[in-house]
């Protein structure tokens, strides 16, 4: 439908918590299709709706081609201790990625466009992925979760690319 302009950190957007979804209808999915457009435009992986601009609590996935996975009001009910490490990124920052380490599974709480509620368990990269977007959705962008140092040298190099 549409590519949307995604917000580039620093961006105090990117900062700002999401609201729950409580109207399913048109609009939602005319969202949920303008963000797997995006995400594709991009191009990534994943991508919430705080990524261009709406804080509503959606994001999308495609791991696989042409299979999106969309999720509404996300809630992640159990992490395995179990933990991995993998490589992330950003459409708010492309070009730039640095190692993280996650649960290597969750269990996830959501709805779908039409408002049904599900819950499915990931594992591996589709649980990394699925942290990652709902921190943004809390308005915890990734380069949190890194040491001051790895975030500040991440932040010197986006700026110097910047310029």
């Amino acid at each position: 439908m549409t590519v949307r302009t995604i917000v580039r950190y620093p961006a105090p957007a990117l900062a700002t918590p999401c609201k729950p979804v409580a109207t399913f209808g048109p609009d939602l999915a005319t969202l949920q299709q303008d963000l797997v457009d995006t995400m594709r435009a991009a191009p990534g992986v994943g991508i919430t709706a705080a990524h261009i601009g709406v804080f509503q609590r959606v994001f999308v996935l495609e791991l696989e081609p042409g299979k999106i996975l969309t999720y509404v009001n996300p809630e992640i009910i159990k992490s395995s201790t179990e933990t991995m490490r993998h490589v992330e990124g950003s459409v708010s920052m492309p070009g730039i990625t640095e190692e993280l380490e996650r649960p290597r599974q969750v269990t996830l709480r959501f709805q779908d466009l039409t408002g049904a509620e599900h819950e499915e368990i990931a594992d591996g990269f589709h649980a990394v992925c699925i942290q990652h977007e709902i921190d943004q959705l809390d308005g915890i962008f990734w380069i949190k979760r890194l040491s001051k140092l790895k975030r500040d040298r991440l932040i010197r190099k986006w700026e110097k690319a910047q310029r």
